[in-house]
C-alpha cells in the first residue's frame, strides 16, 4: 500500500501483542501458497477455470451426493489433490504461529487448509474446520486412521474393518460443517481473545469474515495479512499488504526479543 511504512506497521503490531495474552489466528490458502500450493479454494485450486476429465466442475466432482453417486471419482481428483502436497511442507508462516504459544496465555488456529502444516508446525490448538485430508474414516463403521500420504491407499480405498468406502474427514461441496468442530470454535470464542489475525484468506465464508466483523465491532484488535484487500479489509485495524512468511518472521524476530529480553 502506497504510504504505508511496513516496519512501522510490524512495531504497532508488537506493540499490540505485548498487551495480549489470547490470540486467534485465522488462516486460508494463502498461507500454504509459499509452501507451493494453489491458492483458490485451497488445493483444488488444481482446477481453476477449467472444468475436469469428465466435463464437470471440480466442484460437483468433489460434492457430498457425487461422493455417495461415485466415490472412485471423488476419490480421482482427492487423489490428485493429495499428491500436490505430497513432499510439500509446513512454512515459517506456520512456524511462527506454533512458536508464539510460549509467549501467550492460549492460542488458537481456525484455518480453512486441509493440508495438516499447522499440525506439522506444532500448533496444538487447531480448528481445521474443512477437515484433514490425511484423516481417513469409513463411510459404514468407527474405523478411522491417518496417513503420511495417498501412495500406499488403493483408489477409492477399502475399510480394512469392513470393506466398505473411506473417505477423507474433509467437507466436500454441499455437506455440513462439522458439528463437534463448530462447538469447540464456539468454545473458544466463549472464552475471548485479545487480537485477531486474518491471514492469507479472502474470507469468502461467513465463519470465517464474521470472527473479526465482530472483533472490529467489538473494539478488539484485528490484523490483516493479505497481499490483496478482502472481504475483512475494511475491519482490520492493522492491515498488512504483504505475503505471510516474511511479514510473519519479522513479527517474530521483534516480538521474541522484546519478550526474552523486558526492560
Amino acid at each position: 500500500m502506497s504510504g504505508v511504512d511496513l516496519e512501522e506497521q510490524i512495531r504497532e503490531v508488537v506493540s499490540t501483542l505485548l498487551k495480549a495474552k489470547n490470540l486467534l489466528f485465522i488462516t486460508g490458502a494463502g498461507v500454504s501458497a509459499e509452501s507451493g500450493l494453489p491458492t483458490y479454494r485451497g488445493i483444488s485450486g488444481l482446477y481453476n477455470n477449467k472444468d475436469t476429465e469428465e466435463g464437470i466442475s471440480i466442484e460437483e466432482a468433489l460434492s457430498g451426493p457425487m461422493f455417495v453417486q461415485r466415490p472412485e471419482l471423488t476419490w480421482k481428483y482427492l487423489s490428485q489433490m493429495e499428491l500436490a502436497c505430497r513432499g510439500k511442507s509446513y512454512n515459517r508462516a506456520h512456524e511462527v504461529i506454533a512458536l508464539m504459544e510460549k509467549h501467550f496465555n492460549r492460542i488458537c488456529v481456525l484455518t480453512q487448509n486441509v493440508d495438516g502444516f499447522h499440525n506439522k508446525a506444532g500448533s496444538t490448538n487447531i480448528v481445521d474446520i474443512h477437515g484433514n485430508l490425511l484423516d481417513l474414516l469409513c463411510t459404514a463403521c468407527e474405523y478411522r486412521e491417518t496417513v503420511p500420504d495417498y501412495s500406499k491407499c488403493s483408489i477409492p480405498p477399502l475399510c480394512p474393518a469392513c470393506g466398505n468406502h473411506l473417505r477423507p474427514d474433509v467437507v466436500l461441496f454441499g455437506e455440513m460443517l462439522s458439528q463437534r468442530k463448530l462447538a469447540s470454535l464456539s468454545l473458544e470464542f466463549q472464552k475471548g481473545f485479545d487480537v485477531i489475525f486474518s491471514i492469507g484468506t479472502t474470507s469468502v465464508f461467513p465463519y470465517i469474515a464474521q470472527p473479526v466483523v465482530n472483533a472490529h465491532l467489538a473494539g478488539i484488535p484485528t490484523i490483516e495479512i493479505n497481499p490483496t484487500d478482502t472481504n475483512v479489509s475494511d475491519y482490520a485495524r492493522i492491515k498488512i499488504s504483504e505475503r505471510a512468511v516474511t511479514t510473519m518472521n519479522n513479527i517474530w524476530m521483534l516480538l521474541d526479543h522484546l519478550k526474552s529480553n523486558p526492560q
